[in-house]
């Protein structure tokens, strides 16, 4: 489905004209972050500018909020964008970099706070979009949607929106849309993948117990630091041996922790294990697979409890559709040519898709070149990572506009 390109064009008319204060409320952004669940001001801020603009809005959950353009007869379009930030210590070196700190709410301590994922940038990208369409209306037809999605970082904040109902408060999407700010394509550049394109992802928390003893009697007791060494050594055999060559996966133990003397065997080790697949299958057989090796470890090793089992920061897969990815390959191919490519599949991960799972209809999502030096680019959740400001922002708006224009403004109007 191709574009009404002159529609398009009236659309983003005002991109000139509005880019001075874009950059001011993005930087507004940058410097005043706030962690997942914790987005209280960042949500008042984005209302405050809907309601300037003359759009509808109203919050779903405490600190998520819809945006809604009625403009007549058409398919509906809703685009989503992330607001939280991560607890970073910003080390970009822009003269607007923050210094903002916030309790944590689940240590109590106060922590430095950072948009280094590029958060802010889809929050501007989804208000000027919001802006050009309801500043434009008589270059479209049908309504636009903008989700200010909170918590992406904890996977908290899609399920959150959809407990509050977000079923009820926008009329059904016939697409559902995303991007995210990427280190991996070239600055300004935008790309998309059909299919798998983001991960499924888990972690889990795995306590074994053991028998304590003194260090220099281990006859006597069970060594839960030996049991724990030998699961992780165990668990690299999932990949290299129990998943298909042809399939990606990965297995990771990021933390163990147990004892706190030389000459003491400890009771208990804990081990955090995090996980990525591109398919629920392979997804399915990594827990079972974890499940039955540590349990048969902890078994050999005459562990006195069964090993628990403890699961958190669940990831859906992002599985772009194919018709929803084509309309909108076709429509960057289109306006912006040779700077419109391919996103290869990202194992980071994303709760992007749970929103439109929830409401049964098909998404896409797509990758947005952040930075014009990308061999030396931060990576997202780097300390450093902070995108060029242009074309960046420009160009998340350009994006965000195009590709709903290719259901709101198609060729054939």
């Amino acid at each position: 489905m191709s574009i009404n390109r002159a529609a398009v064009d009236g659309i983003l008319s005002d991109l000139e004209s509005t880019r001075a204060d874009r950059e001011e409320l993005y930087k507004h952004f940058h410097q005043h972050p706030e962690l997942s669940m914790q987005e209280f001001a960042t949500a008042d801020r984005i209302e405050q500018e809907l309601k300037n603009s003359g759009i509808e809005v109203q919050r779903v959950s405490e600190t998520g909020l819809v945006a809604i353009i009625n403009n007549g007869e058409g398919p509906v379009v809703a685009m989503r964008g992330d607001i939280d930030a991560l607890p970073v210590k910003e080390a970009s070196g822009k003269d607007y970099a923050s210094t903002a700190t916030q309790k944590d709410q689940n240590t109590g301590e106060e922590v430095p706070v950072a948009h280094a994922c590029g958060h802010d940038v889809h929050i501007s990208s989804l208000l000027g979009a919001l802006q050009a369409f309801n500043a434009h209306q008589d270059q479209w037809s049908g309504t636009y949607v903008g989700v200010f999605q909170p918590a992406e970082e904890t996977a908290a904040g899609a399920r959150a929106m959809v407990e509050a109902n977000i079923a009820k408060a926008i009329p059904t999407p016939d697409v559902y849309l995303g991007q995210h700010v990427l280190a991996s394509l070239p600055g300004g550049h935008v790309g998309t993948h059909e299919g798998p394109v983001l991960s499924k992802a888990f972690s889990v928390k795995v306590t074994i117990y053991g028998k304590g003893s003194h260090g220099s009697m281990p006859e006597k007791g069970v060594d839960p630091v030996v049991l724990a060494s030998s699961i992780v050594m165990r668990l690299q055999t999932v990949i290299s041996r129990e998943v298909a060559a042809a399939e990606t996966a990965v297995v990771t133990v990021g933390s163990i922790k147990a004892g706190s003397k030389s000459n003491v065997i400890p009771e208990t080790a804990e081990l955090l294990i995090n996980t990525r697949a591109y398919s629920d299958e392979v997804s399915d057989h990594l827990r079972e697979a974890i499940e039955r090796l540590v349990s048969t470890e902890c078994e050999g090793a005459r562990s006195p409890k069964e090993p628990e089992f403890e699961y958190y920061d669940s990831y859906p897969l992002t599985d772009n559709n194919e018709d929803a990815t084509g309309h909108v390959r076709a429509a960057f191919d289109e306006y912006f040519g040779e700077e419109s490519g391919d996103l290869a599949p990202v194992p980071a991960s994303e709760d992007f898709s749970i929103i439109p799972d929830s409401l049964e209809v098909p998404y896409t999502y797509w990758g947005l070149g952040g930075f014009a030096d990308q061999k030396n680019a931060p990576g997202n959740h780097a300390p450093a990572f902070a995108p060029d400001l242009q074309p960046t922002l420009d160009r998340g708006v350009e994006a965000a506009v195009v590709a709903a224009a290719a259901w709101l403004a198609p060729a054939n109007n």
